[in-house]
Parts: C-alpha cells; sequence; structure tokens
C-alpha cells in the first residue's frame, strides 16, 4: 500500500525548516568550557556525531552522508579535533576562522558567507565565529556513519574542569545534570602523543588548496540541467568531472562519497520537470526557492534544507527575485538528470 507525496508529508518528513532547528548545547565534551560554551549544535540528517543522547535527530533515514549545522556566536570557538570522513562547511553567515593542527598551530583560513572548505580525514582542526554578532555554518560528513571525533589532549583537562566526562564507548556524561559515569565503563583516555603523530599534518598551501571561495565557485559553470532550464546555472564545488551530469571537475575534486553542486538562479529562473536516481539535498543559501511536484508546492527560505525522495519528479524555480542554493548528492558520480515533461505522481512505500 502507498501514499502520495502530500504537501503536509513532504513538510513533516522531508523538509528542515531553519527557523525550527532544535539545538543541542552540550552535544560534545568541550562545549561547556568558557570560549565554547555557547555552542549550538543541530543534527538534521543522519545521525551524526554528537556525544550526549540529548542531541535532537530532525530526519534519521540514512543518506549515504549527513548534514548538520553550527551556530556560534563572535568569540566562540570549536575546539581542535578530527574526523574519520571528510568534513565539508558552507558559511551561511558570520566570518570564520579555520585553524588545523594539534593546537591551531599549522595554519588558518578564514571564510566568509558562501566559502566552502573541505578537511580530510585524520586532520585536527578547530574554528571560531570571529565575524560580527552570531553565524551558522551548514554541515556535510561523509558516510552514514561517520564514526567519533577524536580531541586534542587539552579538551579533555578543560571538560573535566566543568562537569564533562567522554567515555571510552563514545557516549557523554553530563554530571551537571546529574548524570554518573555508569558502572563498568571506564572515561576515554586523553589523545596520547602516538595517536597525534598519526593525524596528517597539512602546510597552508595544502589547506588552501580544501577552500572554495563564493567568488571561484561559478567558474566552471554549466551542466545538462542547466542546458535544459531557464534562468539556472549549476557550478560543480565538490566532485570530479561527471560526463552523465555534463559538469566540469571541481576545484575540490577529490572522492567524498558525495557531490556538491550550486544553483544560481535568476529572478524567474526554473528547472524542468526531472528526475534523479540518488539522495538530493537541497539547501537554500540565499533568497528562497519553489520545490514543485505532483503533490503540490513548498517555499523554502534561507537555511531551510530540503530531502527529495528519490525517483520524483520535481523542479526548483526563484519566483521573488535572485537565488542561490547548494545541493548535496549522493554518491561520487550522481547519474544523469532524466528531464520529464509532465510531473510524475510520486508515492512511497
Amino acid at each position: 500500500m502507498s501514499s502520495v507525496w502530500t504537501v503536509e508529508k513532504m513538510s513533516m518528513e522531508r523538509l528542515v525548516r531553519y527557523r525550527e532547528l532544535k539545538p543541542c548545547l552540550n552535544a560534545f565534551v568541550d562545549t561547556y568550557t568558557p570560549g565554547s560554551d555557547q555552542k549550538e549544535n543541530f543534527t538534521i540528517i543522519g545521525p551524526g556525531v554528537a556525544e550526549h543522547p540529548d542531541q535532537h535527530v530532525h530526519i534519521a533515514e540514512p543518506h549515504g552522508f549527513n548534514i548538520g549545522g553550527a551556530r556560534q556566536p563572535n568569540g566562540c570557538l570549536n575546539s581542535q579535533h578530527s574526523h574519520e570522513t571528510e568534513e565539508v562547511f558552507i558559511v551561511h553567515s558570520g566570518r570564520w576562522a579555520f585553524r588545523w593542527g594539534e593546537t591551531g598551530q599549522d595554519g588558518e583560513a578564514i571564510l566568509e558567507a558562501g566559502d566552502c572548505i573541505s578537511i580530510p580525514p585524520r586532520v585536527f582542526r578547530g574554528f571560531e565565529n570571529v565575524g560580527e554578532g552570531s553565524g551558522y555554518l551548514f554541515a556535510v560528513l561523509g558516510r552514514d556513519n561517520p564514526g567519533r571525533v577524536t580531541w586534542a589532549p587539552d579538551v579533555f583537562d578543560k571538560a573535566r574542569d566543568y562537569g564533562l566526562v567522554l567515555l571510552e564507548d563514545g557516549r557523554l556524561v553530563d554530571t551537571t545534570k546529574g548524570e554518573v559515569v555508569p558502572d563498568g565503563v571506564a572515561p576515554m583516555k586523553p589523545t596520547d602523543q602516538e595517536m597525534i603523530n598519526a593525524h596528517r599534518r597539512m602546510s597552508l598551501v595544502e589547506m588552501q588548496s580544501c577552500v572554495s571561495s563564493f567568488a571561484e565557485q561559478d567558474r566552471f559553470a554549466g551542466s545538462h540541467l542547466s542546458a535544459q532550464s531557464e534562468g539556472l546555472t549549476e557550478s560543480p564545488v565538490i566532485g570530479m568531472s561527471n560526463p552523465d551530469e555534463g559538469i566540469a571537475a571541481s576545484k575540490l575534486t577529490w572522492r567524498h562519497g558525495f557531490a556538491v553542486r550550486r544553483y544560481d538562479f535568476a529572478s524567474g529562473g526554473q528547472t524542468p520537470f526531472h528526475v534523479r536516481e540518488e539522495e538530493e539535498i537541497v539547501y537554500v543559501f540565499r533568497g528562497s526557492v519553489t520545490f514543485a511536484w505532483n503533490g503540490g508546492e513548498l517555499e523554502l527560505e534561507e537555511g531551510d534544507v530540503l530531502t527529495v525522495p528519490k525517483g520524483l519528479a520535481r523542479s526548483f524555480s526563484s519566483r521573488a527575485g535572485e537565488s542561490v542554493a547548494y545541493v548535496v548528492r549522493g554518491g561520487d558520480y550522481p547519474a544523469a538528470t532524466t528531464v520529464v515533461r509532465e510531473q510524475v505522481e510520486a508515492t512511497v512505500a
């Protein structure tokens, strides 16, 4: 038995509004440390890497990658850490300093709105909002299970002073809320020198090659979809050259397990109705985007994240001025877009 994707069903199951994001304030072992204690962590799609069960997961359905977000006021720091998979950030708002190395000693890159950075696995990194006011980062982590965070040694020392204990099984105990370390589970041992030595050290030039600024992202614009659209330019942000999509290689051209594209809409620009075979996430960066399918329409606003059901005929348009959206597609080589001449009824089992 199946049911049509109604507007209500699509809104409840596939759309996460920015204004309705539910933050976690104790997601990680460093989040009570002064200077890091005003972080808001968001897990939008997938389990993410949060260490405390207070973290709300908006959409749990596996996509092959995770979507998250971080919101921080000026001066708020995310401590040095590493991941087991690729970690990608697109700056939504704010001005951000990304620093790498165990203590942030190996270099710094400053990113502003629309800039993208992809940090390889096993590289210590941290980031701080150095702009005025609050800033927000849109994030993508590779794989369904992105593994655990590895923290720089000093993070453990600071955490103990403020009531957070990270256990060897990856769970976080918040003693300020009356939680206790369970019997039979030991605290995680701080990262030692052998583990530090196993991490990659990157030069300033190497890390700069991991940054794609907003201004340079449309350097290799063009795709089969944009050629069949009116007032839409599609550009590669992350991914290799893909003849099936008719898209060139991006600056960030190594394997991630997902691809990232940028949609630039002129006022009134729109795509034809088309179908994709892989997971596709749409994140609105600027303006508003109308998402249409056989079951209705939804107006997506800045910061909103939509996951489109595979096989659903969809169209995107910008009816109220110019807009920019970023698209995350599953796999390193997404399949060709199939353009359809009419809306196809979409159902879900």
